[in-house]
């Protein structure tokens, strides 16, 4: 797992680059405020129900939630799973919405 900061995020989305993001929040948490991650809850990742990010194996998935703890622990729980190129937002969507408020990324 590495990190990544909302302002280099950001950057990637604004260029246009096609990123892997991944929401660990719960659905009434990316329903409210999203910025266009698939929704993957950390309790699935737990039971190790991630059959949708199996395709991703080998790329880089950039995971987020609330303020950054949630991801930080599905981005070592991928790892453990054979995950290559994990990612966890820094701060998560409280730091994206204080830089950035909510605003679409692309």
């Amino acid at each position: 797992m590495q990190n990544i900061s909302v302002e280099e995020l950001k950057a990637r989305l604004s260029s246009g680059e096609q990123v892997n993001l991944v929401d660990v929040r719960e659905p009434h948490e990316n329903a409210d405020f999203n910025i266009g991650g698939v929704l993957v809850p950390l309790g699935k990742i737990k039971s190790m129900s991630v059959e949708e990010l199996d395709d991703l194996k080998d790329e880089e998935l950039i995971c987020y939630c609330r303020s950054g703890n949630r991801s930080g622990q599905a981005c070592l729980m991928l790892d453990a799973m054979g995950f290559k190129n994990t990612r966890n937002l820094v701060g998560g969507m409280l730091a994206w919405e204080e830089k950035f408020g909510r605003v679409n990324p692309r």
